[in-house]
């Protein structure tokens, strides 16, 4: 069970950081995993488009609406009423800087989330710029972006090559600049993701990105083993050796707090 004070703004994650705190996080789309997450002492919940493969069954986030996101948002929202919560802004629900503050106030006022996730680089920076001038908190993606997999040629690794990896950096720090206040790095090489840590003032999340970022994410149905066709190699089943689900978050939770989690297996 938690034993500290659940995270509730930004400032705290931000405080997490410069005590080199790790932050735990993980997906969660019903109200009962919300509260089994947040009693284990998870520090942020993650509604994610992922849904769509998770929960809906589809190939991809793609098809998943702004209306399915809020519904989300909503019951993660009443199992865990006191958890920092950010919602994914789901596929073209961000293609316009107007559409992007249009769809993250109903994100906010509708879902009840304190924080809209985008994916993608440069190109968003004036989204960003309009979001944080009216009060809207962002968390940024970088790496592998899901609604993109298409153009990416697939689920692989990114920031490999120098050129990528320099492109990764520069991003990361023009986003910053913008105004995000959180970003999440996904499947990229142990050593970018670090020194894209080092070289920001706000807080990263990774997935499939080593260690040193200043926190972790999963999805919850991954890290319990849960999977249905391939498991991503970056996932740990935290269920191994558990008697309950509460018992496996509060392993992930420690893991992640322990760094323990990610190792070098799960880690590129």
């Amino acid at each position: 069970m938690n034993t500290s004070m659940p995270v509730k703004n930004l400032t705290q994650l931000r405080e997490m950081k410069n005590r080199h705190e790790k932050i735990a996080c993980l997906t969660a789309y019903d109200a009962s995993f919300a509260a089994l997450s947040a009693a284990a002492g998870v520090d942020v919940l993650l509604v994610g488009d992922s849904l769509g493969m998770v929960v809906q069954g589809q190939d991809s986030t793609v098809p998943v609406t702004l209306d399915e996101m809020i519904y989300h948002t909503q019951a993660v929202r009443r199992g865990a009423p006191e958890s920092f919560v950010i919602a994914d802004m789901p596929f073209m629900s961000y293609a316009t800087p107007q559409d992007t503050v249009n769809n993250a106030a109903r994100l906010m006022r509708e879902g009840l989330a304190q924080m809209v996730k985008l994916e993608g680089g440069a190109w968003l920076l004036d989204s960003i710029r309009m979001l944080a001038e009216r009060g809207i908190p962002v968390c940024t993606h970088l790496g592998l972006t899901p609604q993109s997999v298409h153009q990416l040629g697939g689920y692989r690794v990114q920031g490999r090559s120098q050129d990528e990896a320099q492109q990764i950096l520069t991003d990361a720090l023009a986003l910053q600049e913008a105004g995000a206040s959180l970003l999440v790095l996904e499947c990229v090489p142990a050593t970018l993701a670090q020194e894209v840590t080092a070289n920001l003032s706000i807080p990263t999340i990774g997935i499939g990105a080593g260690v040193d970022c200043d926190g972790q994410v999963l999805v919850v149905y991954d890290m319990l083993g849960l999977t249905l066709g391939h498991t991503p190699s970056f996932v740990k089943n935290f269920m191994q050796g558990q008697e309950s689900v509460s018992a496996a978050l509060s392993a992930y939770v420690q893991a992640v707090k322990q760094q323990t989690f990610p190792s070098a297996e799960q880690s590129f």
